[in-house]
């Protein structure tokens, strides 16, 4: 099936290269649904319950339908398995692709092209573009990914000019996101986010930024581009981590800490700037002392 599915989008380069690199357990045997009346060639013999139809909807837009399964709205051009759930009130753009079991609640909107994995969860009102999302993630409400980084320069004559913001995002497998967090595409290299890594509420996360497997960042953690975080570390409460730092695996950050500059040994850290947090403890102390030594 994984094989028919390549040839049937083999014409076109963006499908070419996205469906090469996807597992064969992406797709549902026994439930894919190509929605468009462009890929009637496909048959079922395989599997059971195969369709190549518009998926039983009727015309919302020209172009868009009606998923039968949640009353959401999907491009004809979209490919859906038809076990996924699109809520009423959802919109999936052109070319983008659900896999089994997943599941889009009210309100959000899957831009084109993006790929979203297997038994995948997405809560309301939540916003994807420009990005793959693995599977059994956990995308909740009001959530952005895909939108451009913060990037500005100022020419010889001092107007404000857009740096491009032209790559993706790319989002593990069994990820979980908070409520608001927000995720920038990638100008220079895509933005990256390891399996298993868990991300609080309103956490902000700028353009080209690498995190690690196993990670854990806590609410209002903010790392601005082009940081590389490594595997299992963990960002306490409200950290901040300064451009283009490098954090090694293995690394814990009190909270309210910043990182100023590159994190080179595993340990736990603390401070602003971010130091060894047995050095850190001791500033808090003499900091004490110092203040009810005055008159």
């Amino acid at each position: 099936m994984a094989t028919k599915l390549r040839r049937l989008f083999s014409a076109s380069s963006t499908h070419g290269v996205l469906l090469k690199n996807l597992p064969v357990s992406f797709f549902s045997c026994r439930s894919l649904c190509v929605s468009s009346t462009e890929y009637t060639t496909v048959t079922a013999s395989p599997c059971d319950g195969l369709e190549s139809s518009r998926g039983g909807g009727n015309v919302v837009e020209k172009g868009f339908l009606r998923w039968r399964n949640g009353g959401g709205t999907y491009h004809s051009s979209a490919v859906i398995d038809s076990s996924a759930l699109v809520e009423f009130g959802a919109v999936v753009h052109e070319k983008a692709m659900l896999g089994a079991e997943v599941h889009i609640g009210s309100n959000t909107v899957v831009g084109p092209s993006v790929i979203i994995g297997p038994s995948t969860k997405i809560g309301y009102s939540v916003s994807v573009s420009n990005c793959s999302i693995g599977e059994l993630c956990v995308i909740h409400n009001g959530v952005c990914i895909g939108q451009d980084g913060f990037g500005f320069y100022v020419d010889d004559h001092g107007n404000m000019l857009k740096k491009p913001q032209a790559l993706n995002v790319k989002i593990g497998d069994r990820v979980e996101i908070g409520a608001n967090t927000c995720i920038d595409r990638g100008s220079w290299r895509d933005t990256v986010i390891g399996d298993d890594t868990k991300i609080d509420n309103l956490v902000q996360i700028g353009h080209n930024v690498i995190i690690g497997k196993s990670c854990l960042l806590c609410g209002q953690v903010g790392i601005a581009g082009s940081a590389e975080i490594g595997d299992y570390v963990v960002l306490g409460g409200r950290v901040a981590v300064r451009d283009h730092v490098t954090i090694v695996s293995k690394v814990r950050l009190a909270a309210n800490s910043c990182v100023t500059k590159n994190i080179s040994e595993t340990g736990d850290f603390g401070g602003f700037p971010a130091v060894p947090i047995h050095q850190w403890r001791r500033q808090i102390a003499e900091a004490q002392i110092s203040s009810k030594r005055k008159p």
